[in-house]
């Protein structure tokens, strides 16, 4: 419990090269010892790594997994809501040519910030309850209009949590569309939960996003209106390595890739709450071949 100790990073960090920066979302503390540094948007000089900025949005949250239950030792004195920032900060170009940061935390709320004034808040939304599993976790996504935000909230039926995909106007703000995740049977037996904890992805008009129960969806991204929706946990898959009657499970951390007019996905993850940990390396494409 000595300090200074910094705070966490486990989120991929995002270069500026216009303006020679390199920006970092940080998680919490992990001791008593005051830290400004946890739970912040960091600016680092990009040839030195000297800090330029910081804007801390949660202070003193010192969290360690495992404190939350009783008779733990090498604990923080009072812990806290565990508000990181797990997912990428977006640098993204507004219509009017300025530059602004796009960044969402584990408490569920989306903030905007400026780049030339020291990372000043500029706008904040809170999207979803948040928690230890809630809000936004691994990550969000971009086109040139707007910001796909996916909600974990895991564990929290509505109206408290607000499992889903959210798509905010990246300059304000403000909310476009929402669409709550499905409610569907699941098809593991498993802990089967509605969060949508993994990166969403887009291209040219859909958004993929992913829940914890299995599905992989596409959506409209003018809408939110859910165009296809596949469950990777609903049948068995034979392998081109050999393996027969192979499962999928639960989908999580990454969102789907895109690369020469295929899709991959990994369908398995034991780590939200007693998932299913069966996996397997799914390819999609348009046709099917």
């Amino acid at each position: 419990m000595y300090g200074p100790a910094g705070a966490a990073v486990w989120s991929a960090p995002t270069i500026d090269a216009k303006r020679r920066q390199v920006y970092v979302g940080t998680g919490d503390t992990y001791t008593d010892v005051k830290e400004n540094g946890s739970d912040a948007i960091m600016a680092l000089d990009l040839a030195s790594g000297k800090v330029k900025w910081r804007n801390q949005v949660t202070e003193n949250d010192s969290f360690l997994m495992g404190c939350n239950r009783g008779g733990i030792v090498n604990c923080p004195t009072v812990l806290g809501p565990d508000h990181d920032f797990g997912a990428s900060p977006i640098l993204f170009t507004l219509p009017n040519g300025k530059d602004i940061i796009l960044a969402g935390q584990k408490s569920g709320v989306v903030f905007g910030m400026d780049p030339d004034n020291e990372g000043r808040t500029i706008w904040r939304n809170k999207v979803g309850n948040g928690g230890a599993l809630g809000g936004i976790e691994w990550g969000m996504a971009a086109d040139a209009k707007r910001l796909y935000v996916a909600v974990a909230d895991l564990g929290l039926p509505p109206p408290k949590g607000k499992a889903g995909l959210f798509a905010l106007d990246p300059a304000t703000g403000d909310q476009q569309w929402y669409t709550a995740a499905p409610k569907v049977n699941c098809s593991y037996s498993g802990r089967c939960l509605l969060g949508q904890s993994a990166a969403p992805t887009v291209i040219p008009g859909l958004v993929l996003s992913t829940t914890i129960d299995g599905h992989l969806r596409a959506y409209n991204a003018n809408d939110g209106k859910i165009v296809w929706d596949f469950d990777t946990a609903a049948q068995k898959y034979q392998t081109i390595n050999g393996v027969k009657d192979q499962s999928g499970g639960s989908l999580d951390v990454a969102g789907p890739v895109l690369a020469g007019g295929l899709m991959y996905i990994i369908s398995g993850y034991a780590g939200a709450l007693g998932g299913a940990p069966d996996n397997v390396l799914l390819v999609f494409s348009v046709d099917g071949k």
